[in-house]
């Protein structure tokens, strides 16, 4: 059978009615360590509140689609009226491996700005847009080729985010911790599953002291059904909420930890490190043979605790930045 190649005339416009499941299919090809379905597809993009089908940018040659870069603003605010008027997001782009080598990769991406910027946005990110990220950012050794060409039209890393994962079979609750748990405890701190009216403390304390995204993502999943038995919360003493730990809040994918904040003057209590492990005393009590997130500082206070807990480093993105005058 012969493959048809693609010229570097193929043709870019916006998404239309059709596009989708090729669209996936160009994904998985393009991008296999970190392939897409059509239901995640529909989820973090198509039903976005944000999402513009202008946007996002597709190439076609002929009735194949053979590549994709994905600009986003806000439309509706992440909280209150704030529409980040200057802010705009590149969460994702793919080209065909056929169609590579002809500067596809670098019309989508200039398309992608350039609408970006006809909508007032002269800061762009690469791809850290909340609420539906797919990627923390660009994991420039799975994809050199895409950091080159990233670099090439002006973007900066900003920071770097690591992901991490721990095995948990025959996880078992450290000695330690279950000393430090009891110790806690008889000082006042009292660790459980939160009971609903428990709820509004709980979206609070992400919202003010942790950021919006994790409010509205703990606000969403339990909306949509996740158990609150995969929520641990601490009250301190005085009864005020103190932190939490959970999983399973992302995409319903249960083995996924987090998010996980505990109030910053509570911090080298230990607080942390207990409602951590309890969670992932949980997750192994449910079957899960391992514990992974996406996001954490590689040099964080965070990160040391994970790796203190058995977490390791899997992957290292780079968070990017462009910055254009108007």
């Amino acid at each position: 059978m012969t493959v048809r190649t693609t010229t570097a005339q193929a043709g870019i416009r916006g998404f239309r009615v059709g596009d989708g499941p090729p669209l996936v299919e160009a994904w998985r090809r393009s991008a296999p360590a970190d392939p897409v379905t059509a239901d995640r597809f529909r989820s973090l993009v198509l039903l976005d509140a944000n999402f513009d089908p202008e946007g996002l940018r597709v190439a076609v040659d002929g009735d194949r689609v053979v590549g994709a870069a994905y600009a986003v603003r806000r439309m509706t605010p992440m909280a209150g009226t704030d529409l980040e008027p200057e802010q705009g997001w590149i969460p994702f782009f793919f080209v065909d491996p056929d169609a590579r080598g002809r500067g596809l990769g670098r019309r989508l991406l200039t398309e992608a700005l350039d609408w970006l910027h006809g909508h007032g946005r002269t800061r762009v990110d690469f791809s850290s847009y909340t609420p539906h990220y797919v990627l923390p950012g660009l994991d420039a050794d799975a994809y050199p080729e895409a950091a080159g060409l990233l670099a090439s039209l002006g973007f900066r890393t900003l920071y770097e985010a690591a992901a991490m994962d721990r095995s948990l079979v025959g996880y078992r609750l450290p000695d330690g911790v279950r000393h430090r748990l009891a110790e806690l405890t008889a000082l006042g701190h009292r660790f459980a599953t939160p009971a609903d009216d428990d709820l509004v403390d709980l979206v609070a304390l992400a919202g003010d002291h942790f950021g919006a995204d994790w409010a509205r993502a703990i606000r969403q999943c339990l909306a949509a059904g996740t158990p609150l038995d995969r929520i641990v919360v601490v009250r301190d003493p005085s009864g005020r909420l103190a932190g939490w730990a959970m999983h399973g809040a992302y995409e319903s994918a249960d083995e996924r930890f987090g998010p996980f904040g505990v109030l910053a003057e509570m911090r080298g209590t230990g607080l942390g490190k207990v409602l951590l492990h309890l969670v992932l005393e949980r997750m192994r009590a449910r079957g899960a043979h391992c514990a992974w997130f996406l996001w954490t500082g590689e040099r964080s206070p965070a990160a040391h605790l994970y790796r203190a807990a058995g977490f390791s480093t899997t992957r290292v993105f780079r968070v990017l930045r462009r910055e254009a005058a108007r």
